[in-house]
C-alpha cells in the first residue's frame, strides 16, 4: 500500500521550496546581520589573538572568531616546539579574503609589529631592554632586539675606547633605545648611557674623597711619550713618565700596557680637581734606601750609561741609582771636549766612586 501511495504522490503540488524561501528579503537581511554580529569584527593590518584548531605537515589552522579560519605556514612556529591544538598565539591579519576567499594571517609579521611597539615604548619611557649581539659591522655592532636588528655604535659600547668589538659577539647586553628612524626601519641603541649615570655618582664620590697620598686603582686608557692617562673610575689622572719608575725609561710602553690595571698614589691636584697628578714609583721603596753599605768613596762599581750630556754621562748602577761621570773624569786626555765622542747610551763600563752623599742621593 505504501508503494501505491508513493506512486500516486503529486510531486508538482508538493512544497519543494528551498531553505529560507519562506523568509522575505527583509527577514533574510536581518538574520544575516544577526549572524555577522556573532563574529569578531576584524580589521586588516592589525594583530589579533588566534586559537590553534588544527595542525598538519604544512600549515597551522587558526580561528580568530572570523567567518573562516586562517592558515599560517608551520615554518613560522619553529620556535614553538610544543605547539598543540588549543594554544593561543598572536597573528597579523594581512587580508580578510585573498583571491581564493581565504583569510591570510602571519605570525612572523605579528612578532615584528609587537617588537616595534616594544621598541617605541622603550624609547618613550626611557626603559632598559636586553639584546643579543649578533655580529660586528662597520663602526659598531648589530644587536637583536625583540627580533629587530639594532645598531650599537662603537662609541656607545662603553665610556672607555673599545679596541676589539669581536669579544661582544654572541653575548647579551643591556641597552637603551636612543634613536628610531621609521623611514628606514633603523634603530640605534646605547650601552654607554647606562653606565654614565653610575659613573657620575662614582666620579663625585672619588673627587669628594680625593686626598694627597691616597692610593687608588685605575686602568690605563691612553699612553703618550710624556706619560700615561689613567681612568680612576670616571676620573682621569696623569701619571708622568718620571713618576712611573725609579729608573729611567724612554717611553711608558716599555713597562706598561694599555687596559692594564695599576695601583697609583695621588701626588697632587688643582683646586677644582680637574688636573690630578699620579705616581707609581712612590709605592715602592727608593732604590737609594737599599743601596749596599759596602759602596763607599773609592769603591769600584759597574753600570750602564743611561744619559749623555755636554758636561758628562750618567751611569746607572741599579734602577733609580745613578752617578755622574764628569767629562773631566772620562779620560786623561786634555783634548776630550764632547762626552759623546767617547761614550754612548747603553754602554756598560766600570767606574770608581769619587763622592757619595746618601742623604742627598
Amino acid at each position: 500500500m505504501a508503494d501505491t501511495q508513493v506512486e500516486n504522490f503529486n510531486w508538482d503540488q508538493a512544497d519543494t521550496k528551498g531553505f529560507g524561501e519562506d523568509y522575505s528579503e527583509e527577514e533574510k537581511a536581518r538574520m544575516a546581520e544577526m549572524y555577522d554580529d556573532t563574529l569578531t569584527q576584524i580589521n586588516e593590518k592589525e594583530v589579533v589573538q588566534g586559537t590553534v584548531v588544527g595542525i598538519n605537515d604544512r600549515d597551522v589552522i587558526l580561528n580568530i572568531g572570523f567567518k573562516s579560519d586562517g592558515l599560517v605556514s608551520i615554518s613560522e612556529f619553529r620556535d614553538l616546539e610544543d605547539l598543540k591544538v588549543g594554544d593561543e598565539v598572536e597573528v597579523y591579519i594581512e587580508e580578510q579574503e585573498d583571491k581564493r576567499g581565504q583569510l591570510v594571517l602571519s605570525r612572523k609579521k605579528a612578532k615584528i609589529v609587537r617588537a616595534w611597539e616594544k621598541i617605541t615604548g622603550a624609547l618613550e619611557h626611557d626603559e632598559v631592554i636586553e639584546g643579543t649581539v649578533k655580529r660586528r659591522t662597520k663602526g659598531g655592532l648589530i644587536c637583536d632586539i625583540y627580533g629587530v636588528e639594532a645598531f650599537l655604535p662603537g662609541s656607545q659600547i662603553d665610556v672607555k675606547p673599545i679596541r676589539d668589538f669581536d669579544v661582544f659577539v654572541g653575548k647579551k647586553m643591556e641597552v637603551k633605545v636612543v634613536k628610531i628612524n621609521y623611514a628606514n626601519d633603523n634603530v640605534v641603541v646605547s650601552h654607554k648611557v647606562l653606565i654614565e649615570k653610575d659613573l657620575e655618582e662614582q666620579k663625585a664620590r672619588i673627587l669628594n674623597n680625593l686626598e694627597k697620598g691616597q692610593v687608588l686603582e685605575g686602568v690605563i686608557k691612553n699612553m703618550t711619550n710624556f706619560g700615561v692617562f689613567i681612568d680612576l673610575g670616571g676620573v682621569d689622572g696623569l701619571l708622568h713618565i718620571t713618576d712611573i719608575s725609579w729608573g729611567r725609561i724612554n717611553h711608558p710602553e716599555e713597562v706598561l700596557n694599555l687596559d692594564e690595571k695599576v695601583n697609583v698614589v695621588v701626588l697632587d691636584f688643582d683646586d677644582e680637581k680637574k688636573r690630578i697628578s699620579l705616581g707609581m714609583k712612590q709605592l715602592t721603596p727608593h732604590p737609594w734606601d737599599s743601596l749596599s753599605e759596602e759602596i763607599q768613596v773609592g769603591s769600584k762599581v759597574h753600570g750602564k750609561i743611561v744619559n749623555v750630556a755636554d758636561y758628562g754621562a750618567f751611569l746607572e748602577i741599579m734602577p733609580g741609582v745613578e752617578g755622574l761621570i764628569h767629562v773631566s773624569e772620562m779620560s786623561w786626555s786634555q783634548h776630550l771636549r764632547n762626552p759623546q765622542d767617547f761614550i754612548n747610551i747603553g754602554d756598560e763600563l766600570d767606574a770608581v766612586v769619587l763622592t757619595l752623599d746618601r742623604e742627598e742621593r
